[in-house]
């Protein structure tokens, strides 16, 4: 997802613009770029790769100008060149863009036999130039900027910069994520809070179809009909030092070990003072025919590991569904569904889709979010928030930990509502989870044998995860994690597959991690597990003390964890899956925080 800042300051802004970009880096980017107006004089400078390189520029060639925007730029259409890079310029106007413009293809071709001809391959530049053709027009720059944006289908966050305009940003959102910060005699626009905390503790977000024009004496929002619109003013609280290392060398180690306080605070958010479940009693559990997961990515896994939960604890029908193939079937929805969208930014746009298909259809539409501002927070009748904090590794971490204790949570719920459970036993399970901190502490504590492990397998071209029952969605997610950030082709597999097809992949070449805790499921997983190791497959068994004890002889490597209860299994067997990708990323020397091809938060199709 591509990074956007504008700024109307009072003083030299490039600076303030690079710094504000940095702290949006996380979400992954090729390319950056920043614009700025000095005296009406429009003048930008971009480069490819870190935001070093642009530094680098400013230093040799500055940007002076009190008014500006900026942009880090995740390649869509066309590579990471200079450019292709934003912000796109066309005679007096600038602009920068998140998300994909559908029909621009068919705008260039209208605009090129006009004589308005692109120099990149982006879809973005369609729009500058089309802006440009009404200033060319006689349309002053609101006018034109509103009329290029009519023109436009598909999702964006759009900011102008006009040349002769030292007071004057124009932004429009449209399916992408966009915000409006207040100064005293400054104003600014930016992708999210994390982008614009330094600035200013008031924000405004828009909504779909919002218009803004914006001066240093404030904001005038139009809606998507051209009227007036009064969005409201959020006081945001933003730690500093939560989007900061705190002396960790990457963010996603930070993020790894911040997991023990974190589902602490899941659990003082959920359980009362007496340590009863305290979800929201307008969360329809009891009343539901079935709860329909809906998701994308690692937050689809946490949903697959749910469906067990629902269905094992509550005898509640669930279904589970990627957010990007949900809509394009024909999907009988029922009036007493409840259905649950899960994402950590609230903002991917295959689950935004999702959700405006579905509401109006079905019972109750719920988000398990962990920005309770976000627009599927803000699209759904009820918010469960994740209380995660600021997530900056691209690879989830602690979100996903927190989506699952959450989901936890929430199968109990609706098995004490529908009384699949007694009270006895529901309170048993509760106390179980209140252990969570401590025992993901103690798998915390494996990071040394498990960095040693991964020294060996960073030499590996392919890896398998196996995994039984709830397990298998952890295989998944493992495998996830350490394909995106080590670059080394994984798969997950349920263990009982092996045998349909991928046992013809093992040698000794190819190592396997098999998570197998000893529940009812352990001795079919370690059947073929043996399976692997009769074919000369590498075997690391993560179990727990028992369970590795009768594995017998021949494992490649062991790790072992405490022995635990069903429910919490999958929460704490993510831990040294995350650490084993981590410190196998670390050992190739890939950037873990910033994978190659990778956005924090996926915001267009």
């Amino acid at each position: 997802m591509c990074g956007i800042v504008g700024i109307l300051g009072r003083h030299e802004i490039a600076p303030v613009i690079l710094e504000t970009l940095r702290r949006l880096e996380y979400r992954g980017y090729d390319s950056a770029g920043i614009a700025t107006v000095n005296d009406g004089r429009l003048d930008r400078r971009r480069a490819v790769g870190k935001l070093v390189n642009l530094s680098d520029l400013l230093v040799h060639d500055p940007l002076v100008g009190k008014a500006g925007i900026g942009h880090t730029r995740w390649a869509t259409h066309g590579a990471a060149t200079v450019v292709n890079a934003h912000p796109h310029r066309a005679g007096p106007v600038a602009v920068v863009h998140n998300g994909i413009i559908e029909n621009f293809r068919a705008l260039r071709a209208e605009l090129a036999a006009a004589g308005y001809e692109q120099d990149s391959e982006t879809d973005t530049e369609t729009v500058v130039q089309l802006t440009r053709r009404f200033l060319d027009e006689g349309l002053a720059p609101v006018e034109a900027a509103f009329a290029a944006v009519d023109r436009l289908e598909g999702a964006f966050a759009l900011v102008f910069l006009f040349q002769g305009e030292d007071d004057l940003i124009i932004a429009a959102r449209e399916g992408s994520p966009l915000a409006i910060g207040y100064g005293e005699g400054e104003m600014f626009v930016g992708s999210d809070a994390i982008a614009l905390a330094p600035l200013t503790d008031q924000i405004t977000y828009l909504e779909e179809g919002d218009r803004v024009i914006l001066t240093r004496a404030g904001a005038e929002i139009r809606d998507a009909d051209g009227r007036r619109a009064n969005r409201p003013v959020a006081r945001i609280e933003l730690d500093a030092n939560r989007v900061e290392k705190a002396g960790f060398k990457h963010f996603m180690a930070k993020e790894i070990a911040e997991q023990p306080r974190v589902l602490a605070g899941v659990l003082g958010q959920y359980l009362d003072t007496e340590m009863r479940l305290a979800l929201p009693e307008a969360l329809d559990l009891a009343g539901a025919d079935r709860v329909t997961l809906i998701a994308c990515g690692t937050a689809h896994y946490a949903c697959h590991v749910a469906k067990y939960w629902f269905e094992a604890l509550a005898g509640l029908p669930c279904d589970i569904d990627i957010a990007s193939e949900f809509r394009y079937r024909a999907t009988p929805l029922s009036p007493r569904s409840l259905v649950i969208f899960v994402s950590q930014s609230g903002e991917t746009a295959d689950t935004l889709a999702a959700l405006r298909h579905v509401r109006g259809r079905v019972g109750q539409v719920a988000a398990l979010v962990n920005v309770p501002t976000s627009s599927i927070a803000r699209e759904s009748d009820l918010v469960l928030p994740l209380h995660a904090g600021a997530e900056i590794g691209v690879a989830s971490t602690k979100a996903f930990t927190a989506q699952l204790l959450v989901l936890a949570l929430m199968a109990l719920a609706a098995a004490e509502r529908r009384g699949a459970l007694a009270p006895e036993t529901v309170a048993g399970h509760v106390d179980a989870l209140r252990n969570l901190p401590g025992l993901v502490n103690a798998a915390l504590a494996l990071d040394a044998d498990i960095a040693a492990v991964a020294a060996e397998l960073s030499g590996a071209r392919d890896v398998l995860f196996l995994g039984r029952g709830p397990m298998y969605p952890l295989a998944l997610e493992g495998a996830l994690k350490l394909k995106e950030i080590s670059y080394i082709h994984a798969e997950g597999y349920a263990a009982g597959e092996l045998k349909h097809g991928p046992i013809a992949l093992i040698d000794p070449e190819v190592p396997v991690v098999v998570m197998a805790p000893r529940d009812a499921l352990y001795a079919k997983t370690v059947s073929n597990m043996q399976e692997v190791m009769a074919r000369g497959g590498k075997v690391l068994l993560i179990s727990d003390n028992r369970g590795v004890a009768e594995a017998g002889d021949g494992l490649w490597h062991a790790l072992s964890l405490p022995e635990l209860p069903d429910l919490l299994a999958p929460i704490v067997y993510a831990v040294p899956a995350q650490l084993l990708a981590y410190h196998t990323a670390v050992a190739k020397g890939t950037d873990v925080d910033q994978p190659r091809n990778l956005a924090k938060s996926v915001t267009v199709e």
